[in-house]
């Protein structure tokens, strides 16, 4: 059944505080009667076709009617499609022009069933699918300090504006580890004025951390930041100027850094650095807002992280633990919490009935 605007907004708009102790009184009920918060994944009967629940139909609100098409690029990958359903439910369910909202999947290889898996839960998406040719960095790629970060697919951002169709002119790129919990319209319509890329920076980070002595040590390569303050963003939340990025050759840029890591090891961390070499201290940056990142927990040890104060509208479990995996494995962190209402996965258990 089709969800109301009024009702969806009555959801988006709840405050943090109060999800949260709608979270707790959960905790307490399922300790009361017994009640598991999530069983062990278990692999669908071949009656099952779609492991997935139907999501409601979002409906545009009144005031949709002189609204742009919002793009949204995300990667597809089986590994990851349950958080990437988590994802789609919680920006359409908070968004006030559902109906506005266009997707556009980057994949490496086919997978039939993914695909019909997001047709069954999402009838009503507006989607497109892209290949990813792996090979295009499969020389180019160095070990970083976690195997997920190897992956080709991890790279298939630097290549977005090449991939994606030639009339969508502006992009919203968003990893797939993550809920929404606000109109995803207000990041899109951030001014980006002269800028190709916008995002969240964090520059109380130490920005030395990202790239290796022999980076640091070398005069040629550290006087690639001269004349620019760089801070640290994420690159799993960012907006795009994909015609300024064509036009600027920026895949070029970071595929020259990807060839110098090859050959001197000048960082640890898959695709962010040749992101930081290329943008960093020339981006337009948003509220930190929109990417309350790091919720994975630490990418060594996997502890469990705290939210940060301060509005939150975008959650990202960005590290190494993901809280579908936790959640399953009963050893959730508290913010996995926060991720279970958008989990559409059909053996899961749910805080809110629809």
């Amino acid at each position: 059944m089709a969800s109301s605007p009024t009702t969806r907004h009555r959801l988006g708009l709840l405050s943090f505080p109060l999800l949260l102790l709608l979270v707790f009184h959960h905790h307490l009920v399922a300790a009361a009667t017994g009640i598991r918060l999530a069983g062990i994944i278990r692999k669908p009967s071949p009656e099952v076709s779609n492991i997935f629940r139907e999501a409601p139909a979002f409906r545009n609100g009144d005031s949709c009617s002189h609204e742009e098409r919002i793009h949204i690029a995300m990667t597809l990958d089986s590994n990851y499609l349950r958080g990437t359903m988590a994802a789609l439910l919680s920006i359409l369910q908070h968004s006030t022009c559902p109906e506005m909202v266009e997707f556009h999947f980057l994949w490496a290889r086919f997978e039939p069933d993914v695909l019909s898996n997001i047709k069954s839960t999402f009838p009503y998406l507006k989607f497109n699918v892209y290949r990813f040719d792996s090979n295009r960095v499969r020389g180019m790629i160095s070990k970083s300090i976690r195997q997920a970060l190897d992956q080709p697919l991890n790279y298939a951002r630097i290549y977005l504006p090449d991939i994606i169709r030639s009339d969508v002119k502006r992009v919203l790129y968003l990893d797939s580890d993550l809920v929404v919990v606000d109109d995803v319209a207000k990041l899109w319509k951030v001014d980006l004025q002269d800028k190709v890329l916008a995002a969240p920076e964090y520059c109380h980070a130490n920005f030395t951390q990202y790239f290796t002595d022999v980076f640091w040590s070398d005069p040629e390569l550290s006087k690639t930041f001269e004349g620019r303050n760089p801070c640290y963003f994420n690159t799993g939340v960012m907006v795009v100027d994909v015609d300024r990025w064509r036009q600027g050759g920026y895949t070029k840029k970071m595929e020259e850094w990807m060839a110098v890591q090859k050959q001197k090891r000048i960082y640890h961390l898959g695709s962010l650095p040749p992101f930081l070499l290329v943008l960093g201290g020339d981006i337009m940056a948003v509220d930190h807002r929109w990417n309350q990142h790091g919720l994975g927990g630490d990418n060594l040890e996997g502890k469990c992280r705290n939210l940060h104060p301060g509005p939150i509208s975008l959650l990202h479990w960005s590290g190494k633990g993901k809280p579908w995996l936790r959640l399953d494995s009963r050893k959730p962190c508290t913010v996995d919490h926060l991720w279970s209402p958008y989990d559409l996965y059909r053996s899961s258990a749910h805080y809110f009935e629809e």
